[in-house]
C-alpha cells in the first residue's frame, strides 16, 4: 500500500471512531432524556430500560455514521490544510483527486458494510427494542394486531372487500362478499353495514343479499341479521404491526409484495424498500462533500467547516424526508423518492470537488 494511502486511511479511521462514539453518545443522551419519563410512568423494570437502549445502539450507529464520516473527513482535511500538508502534496504533483482517493474508497467500503450491518444486525435489534417499548412502556400485548383499512381478500372462489377491520372488537365495517362458480361467474353478493365474529361465525348486520337464479338474473333480499359461515377467521384479516427497520431488504420486499397482492396500500413499504438500498450510499456522498468544504477557504477554521458540513448533512436529511413523504403520498414513484436526495447531493459533491481541484 502506498505511504500516502496508509497515512490517510489510518487518520480517517482513527478520527472516525472518535466521531462515531461522540455522536452515538449524544444521541443516546437525548433519547434517554426523552424516554426516561415514559419508563418511569410505566413502572418498567430497570433491566428492560437498559436492554431497550442497548438494542437501539446498532440502529443509532447506522443513523449517525454518515454524520460521523462527514465530520471526520472535514476535520482531517482541515487539519491537513492548516498544517500545509495539502500544499506540500500538491507541490509534489498530487492533485485533490489523488489525495482524496483513499478516503473515497474507504467511504465506499463503509457503505457496503453499513448495508450488510443493516441487513443482518439492525432488524433483529430494532425488533427487540420496539417490542420492549410496546410491552413494557405502552403495555400492549406482544402478539397484538392492528386494524386495517380497505382490505381486499381473495379466498377459494370468493373475494371479500372490507372498508375497515377492528381487531379489538373483531368487527368488519361495510364488508362486501363476492362468491363465484368455477367459471368465475358471480353466484352471490352480500353487502352489510357491519359484521362481527361471534360464536365461530360472522354475524352480519343490516344488509342486502343478491343470489343468482337459474335464468341468470339476481334475487335481492334484505336482512337485519345474517350468519355467514365462511372458513376465514379474524386472524385472516389482521396483520401484526411490523416497522420497516425491523425487516431486511428481502423480507421487506416479500412483505410489501404480499400486502399489494392482498389489496393493501403498500406504497410506503416500497418507498422504504428502495431507501434501504439508497441510504448506505449517503456515506460516500458525505465524504465527497466533506473534502471540498474543508478546502473551501484557506482562512476558514475547522469548527466553521464542521458546522457547514453538519448543516449540509441535515439539509440532506430534510430533502430525503420530503422526498420520502412525497413517495408515501404517491406524488413521486418509490424509486425516485428514495434516490432523489442522493442524486442531488452526489452531483453537488462532485461539482464542489472539481472546483476544489482547480
Amino acid at each position: 500500500m502506498h505511504v500516502l494511502t496508509r497515512y490517510v486511511v489510518r487518520e480517517f479511521f482513527k478520527l472516525l471512531i472518535i466521531s462515531q462514539t461522540v455522536f452515538i453518545a449524544i444521541y443516546l443522551m437525548i433519547d434517554f432524556a426523552g424516554a426516561i419519563d415514559d419508563f418511569i410512568k410505566a413502572s418498567a423494570p430497570k433491566d428492560a430500560m437498559i436492554s431497550y437502549f442497548l438494542y437501539k445502539m446498532p440502529a443509532i450507529g447506522v443513523q449517525m455514521l454518515p454524520v460521523a464520516v462527514l465530520t471526520t473527513v472535514t476535520i482531517m482535511f482541515s487539519l491537513m490544510k492548516r498544517n500545509n500538508e495539502i500544499m506540500a502534496l500538491r507541490s509534489c504533483g498530487a492533485d485533490i483527486w489523488k489525495i482524496s482517493r483513499p478516503v473515497i474508497f474507504a467511504a465506499f467500503f463503509l457503505s457496503g458494510a453499513m448495508f450488510l450491518f443493516s441487513e443482518t444486525v439492525v432488524p433483529s435489534t430494532s425488533s427487540h427494542a420496539n417490542e420492549i417499548w410496546r410491552v413494557e412502556v405502552k403495555k400492549e400485548k406482544s402478539d397484538r394486531f392492528h386494524g386495517q383499512h380497505h382490505i381486499w381478500y381473495k379466498g377459494d372462489n370468493c373475494i371479500y372487500w372490507i372498508r375497515r377491520f377492528d381487531s379489538k372488537t373483531l368487527t368488519m365495517m361495510e364488508p362486501v362478499f363476492y362468491f363465484f362458480d368455477g367459471s368465475f361467474h358471480l353466484l352471490r353478493r352480500i353487502d352489510a353495514c357491519s359484521g362481527i365474529w361471534k360464536d365461530g361465525v360472522w354475524e352480519l348486520r343490516t344488509g342486502i343479499i343478491q343470489d343468482r337464479d337459474a335464468d341468470g338474473g339476481y334475487n335481492l333480499r334484505r336482512f337485519k341479521r345474517f350468519e355467514l359461515k365462511i372458513p376465514e377467521r379474524p386472524e385472516n384479516f389482521v396483520r401484526k404491526e411490523i416497522e420497516p427497520e425491523e425487516m431486511g431488504y428481502h423480507q421487506l420486499k416479500r412483505f410489501a409484495q404480499r400486502l399489494k397482492a392482498e389489496g393493501y396500500d403498500a406504497t410506503r413499504y416500497f418507498v422504504d424498500l428502495h431507501i434501504k438500498i439508497a441510504f448506505p450510499f449517503v456515506i460516500l456522498i458525505m465524504a465527497l462533500l466533506g473534502i471540498p468544504i474543508a478546502l473551501w477557504k484557506k482562512e476558514m477554521s475547522t469548527p466553521v467547516a464542521v458546522s457547514i458540513g453538519i448543516a449540509l448533512c441535515f439539509f440532506y436529511l430534510l430533502v430525503l424526508g420530503l422526498a420520502r413523504t412525497l413517495g408515501f403520498t404517491g406524488v413521486l414513484p418509490p424509486v425516485l423518492s428514495a434516490w432523489l436526495a442522493n442524486s442531488l447531493f452526489l452531483f453537488l459533491g462532485v461539482y464542489l470537488l472539481m472546483q476544489a481541484n482547480r
